[in-house]
C-alpha cells in the first residue's frame, strides 16, 4: 500500500491501454492530442508517487488475429502485432518525456537501438527509481494477447492491481450502446467473467489473475482524470474484477 505522502491506495500499478485508445476519434493510427492527454495523466500519477508500468496494445496499427482471418499465417500476424505495440510504446515514451517524465521501454523482442530487452529485475529497479516502465512486444510469443502480457508482467513486477482502460465506464451485462437498459456491474468475481464470457480480458489473462489473486479495475479512459480516480481510495469507479461476490453499480 502507498505511504502517507502518496494519496493513491496502490503503490505499484500496471496500466493496460488498448491501441485503439490512442486513436481518439480517428479510425486508425495515433491521434497526437489524445496521446498527450493520456501522457499528462500518467505523468501526474507517477509524480504523485505511484510506481507505474504500462502495456499498450497495437490494434490501432495492426491486429494479429484480424490478419490471420484474412489468410495470413497466425504466428507471422502476431509478430507484426507485437511490432505495432513497439510503435505505440515509443510514441508514449516520447509524449511522456516531452513532459519531463522519465521512462524506459522494455521489449520482449530484442531491438537494442530503440528499447531495452525485458529483464524482470531491471524493470523492478526502474520502477523503484520512479521511472514509468512501458512493456512492449507483448509476451514475445505468438498466440498470446497483450491482455495476457499485461497480466504476466503485472505479476512479475508484483503490481497490486491491473487498471484496464476502455471506452466504457465498466463491465455491463449487455452492450450499453445497443441496449440502453444494460446494467453495469460494480464488482465481479473471476469466475463470473469466465462463465458469462464477459468482455473484460481474454480467458488466459483472467485465469492468470485468478490464480494469483490479482484484481482488475475496468474504467473509462475517455473521461479526463479517470486514471488518477481509479487509484484514489475514494475513487470507486468502473468495475472491479476479483471481489468475492457480484454486485451492481
Amino acid at each position: 500500500m502507498a505511504d502517507s505522502t502518496n494519496p493513491s491506495r496502490y503503490k505499484r500499478v500496471l496500466l493496460k491501454l488498448s491501441g485503439e485508445a490512442l486513436m481518439g476519434e480517428g479510425k486508425y493510427g495515433i491521434h497526437p492530442p489524445t496521446l498527450t492527454r493520456i501522457a499528462t495523466e500518467v505523468r501526474e500519477v507517477s509524480q504523485a508517487g505511484v510506481e507505474l508500468a504500462v502495456v499498450i496494445g497495437g490494434g490501432n496499427i495492426f491486429r494479429g488475429v484480424a490478419g490471420s482471418t484474412e489468410g495470413m499465417d497466425r504466428a507471422s500476424a502476431d509478430y507484426m502485432g507485437m511490432l505495432a505495440t513497439c510503435i505505440n510504446s515509443m510514441a508514449m515514451q516520447d509524449a511522456l518525456e516531452k513532459q519531463g517524465c522519465h521512462t524506459r521501454v522494455l521489449s520482449a523482442i530484442k531491438m537494442e537501438q530503440i528499447a531495452e530487452p525485458y529483464i524482470r529485475r531491471r524493470a523492478v529497479r526502474h520502477l523503484e527509481k520512479g521511472r514509468v516502465v512501458i512493456f512492449a512486444a507483448g509476451t514475445g510469443n505468438p498466440y498470446f494477447t497483450t491482455d495476457t502480457a499485461a497480466s504476466l508482467r503485472a505479476m512479475e513486477i508484483n503490481a497490486e492491481v491491473i487498471l484496464k482502460a476502455t471506452k466504457v465506464d465498466g463491465v455491463y451485462n449487455a452492450d450499453p450502446k445497443k441496449q440502453p437498459d444494460a446494467r453495469r456491474y460494480r464488482t465481479l468475481t473471476y469466475m463470473d467473467v469466465l462463465r458469462q464470457n464477459l468482455n473484460v480480458m481474454d480467458s488466459t489473462a483472467i485465469s492468470l489473475c485468478m490464480d494469483n489473486k490479482l484484481p482488475i479495475v475496468v474504467f473509462d479512459l475517455t473521461v479526463q482524470g479517470n486514471i488518477a480516480r481509479a487509484m484514489l481510495a475514494s475513487g470507486e469507479i468502473g468495475t472491479t474484477v476479483g471481489a468475492p461476490e457480484t454486485s451492481w453499480a
